[in-house]
This record gives C-alpha cells, structure tokens and sequence, in this order.
C-alpha cells in the first residue's frame, strides 16, 4: 500500500484560519507555566511527572488513526449520503448528538469526538450549516453520555475503580442525572438549531476514495483500543506510528500534534493549581462531605480545574460518591476547561467563532443542569 493512494481529503471551515491562529491556547498554557514556574518552581525531573502520559499517548494513536480514516475519504462519501437522506437542520443535529452521546458511554467522550467531529467538518464542507455550534452541541452531548458509564470518561473510571461498585449498580447510580442532562440537551438543540432545509454548497471534488486505507485504519484504530483496554498502550502506538510511517506519511503530516502539546501543558498547569496550598485549604474548609455541597464542590472545582482533577482532589474529602460523581460530571460543562472532551471538539473543528460560542451555549446550559440535577440531592 503505497502513499500516493490517499488524496488528502477536503479542509474544513476551520482550515481557513491563518497559521497557528488558533493556537492561543498553547501560547496561554505555556505563559500559565512559567508563572508556575517563577513563582513555585519545581526540579526540572518534577514536571514530566505532572503528565498523564498514559492519556497523552493514548490520544497520539487516536489522532493519528482518525486521521488516516478522515484522509481515507470516506467522511466526505459518509456525509454525502448523509445529506441525501437527512434534509432537515433539526433533524441532522438531533441525529449528530444522540450518536455521539451514544457512542460516549461505549467507547469513551474522546473517542466519540475524534470520529464524529471530522464527519461534522465533511457535512459543513458540503451544506451550509452552522458548524460552530453543532460541534458544541456534540461536545455538550459526549459529556452527557459518557456520565452513564463507567468507561465513558476518566473521572468515572477513577471513581468505580475507587468505590469496588458493580458496572450495572454504577449505570444504575448515574442512569437519573444523565436523563435530565439529556432532556435538556435535547430541548437545547431543538431551541438552537431551526427546523429548516439545509441548503447544499456547490459541488466540489470529494477526493478519491481509498476502501484498503479505510479498512486498515479501522483495523487499526479498534486493535488500539483493544490494546488500551489491556494496558499495551507503547506497543500498540509504536506499532500504529510505524505502519503509517512506512506506508503512508502523510497521515503523520496532517496529524494535529498541537493538540498533544496543548494537553500536556494543561496536565502541567491544572496538577499544579490543584497542588496550591490554598485550594487545598479551600477544599477542607468548606461542607462539602455529603450531598448537595459534594454535588456543587464537583462542579466549581471542575470548572477551575477540569473534571478529572476535580474528581481526584474531592474524592478523598466526600463521602458521597452518587454526588461527587453527578457533580464532576455536570461538571464538564460551562467554561472550557471543565472538560479535556471540549478542548478536544474545539480543536478539532478549529471553526471561526467556536470558542464563543461554545461559552454562549456551555454556559447556561451548566446553570440549568446544575439547578435541574441539584434536586436530586436536595437531602
């Protein structure tokens, strides 16, 4: 298999945007670090300790063979056929969010959005749709849907492991917190996206359609997983890199490793906010041992410094693990960094106005699932 089989598939609305346009994001981490760094400086050998590189490396092979399945061409082919069947804006949004709330409680919030977003990119490339706020409304939905489970996030992977609960009682636990935020999701596509025809762009060339690099990265991308799940994560990326290496470089080349640096810098920023002695005296200070103070402890701290974080520093000061649990969850919503799920949709869509209007929508939506949810803990 060789290269030149692949025809690079068509630059999203995002494409557009100058070079590292949007790259403020690396810039403001790296600025947040070396305030870290001059203000409470650390051991050089200290800071790679900060990184989860567990995570890190496991969203390198994720970028990498999503990439080789968007430049395979068959997003483009997908939304083509998609657009044929589904005319109505509503009715496309509708369909975009419950598959990726769907498919976050089964395959993880990440997961999700690095296949769901390109497919969002290849459907604004060929109608005019408002790409901005359907990759936010697919942001809201993956947070949403990875609370059911388990395995559909890392908070709540770290909080089952923590409590020795059964996978059926932990769904079981989180099944009425998700409900309403997915009714209100629900309510907020249908008051955001008008019910209206989508009007096609005219046609451009698709590109050509390589099935083999498609099956291969499919092959590859769920042997990944696969690997993830068995705790293989270096041979399996040292495997992935070497085939796209050897067979098709351009993969690699359109790979967005801005985003790993991105990650890894905010591991570096939020560990050490979380480590500063204030946040930790804040923590012990307040009420928050049981019910609503563990649910609204869950969801400020998150939205200073992210779910994951957030679910680590609390879970040793709570005693309410259905609380803390709705809370990092609700969590993940309002401003950006409340959730790795959002920084990930944003960057990948990479749309003009995104980050705006992933606030306009974000935003409220955190008030009102954080009253609505709320009253399940009201004890």
């Amino acid at each position: 298999m060789k290269q030149q089989e692949t025809t690079p598939a068509r630059r999203g609305p995002g494409a557009q945007l100058a070079p590292n346009a949007d790259n403020w994001l690396l810039w403001v981490l790296g600025a947040v670090a070396l305030l870290f760094a001059l203000a409470r400086p650390l051991p050089l050998s200290a800071y790679p300790a900060l990184v989860d590189w567990r995570t890190v490396g496991a969203l390198c092979g994720l970028l990498i063979l999503t990439k080789g399945i968007e430049l395979s061409g068959i997003l483009q082919r997908t939304a083509s056929r998609l657009l044929s069947q589904v005319r109505d804006m509503r009715r496309l949004a509708l369909l975009l969010v419950t598959f990726s709330a769907g498919l976050s409680a089964l395959v993880t919030n990440d997961v999700s959005l690095f296949l769901l977003v390109p497919l969002t990119c290849s459907l604004a490339a060929q109608a005019r749709l408002p790409l901005a706020r359907l990759v936010v409304l697919e942001a809201l939905a993956v947070n949403a849907g990875s609370a059911l489970t388990p395995i559909g996030n890392p908070q709540n992977l770290f909080l089952w492991q923590s409590s020795g609960m059964g996978f059926a009682a932990f769904v079981a636990m989180m099944t009425p917190v998700v409900a309403i935020m997915l009714v209100l999701l629900g309510g907020t596509v249908c008051w955001l996206v008008p019910r209206k025809t989508i009007e096609l762009k005219p046609p451009a060339d698709a590109g050509a359609l390589s099935l083999p690099w498609f099956a291969i990265s499919g092959v590859l991308l769920l042997a990944f997983l696969a690997a993830l799940a068995f705790h293989q994560l270096l041979a399996a990326l040292l495997v992935v890199a070497a085939i796209y290496l050897l067979c098709n470089r351009r993969v690699l080349a359109r790979t967005d490793w801005t985003l790993l640096f991105i990650i890894g810098l905010m591991f570096v920023d939020l560990r050490q906010l979380a480590d500063l002695p204030a946040i930790t005296a804040v923590v012990q200070a307040l009420p928050i041992g049981q019910g609503l103070g563990t649910y609204l402890a869950g969801i400020v701290t998150s939205q200073v410094i992210s779910n994951v974080p957030a679910a680590i520093l609390l879970e040793r000061h709570v005693h309410d693990l259905p609380a803390l649990a709705a809370g990092v969850s609700v969590g993940g919503f309002g401003f950006f960094v409340g959730s790795l799920a959002n920084i990930i949709a944003l960057r990948l869509a990479r749309a003009p106005g995104a980050f705006g209007e992933f606030h306009r929508i974000a935003i409220p939506f955190l008030l009102a699932t954080t009253v609505a949810a709320g009253l399940l803990f009201l004890h």
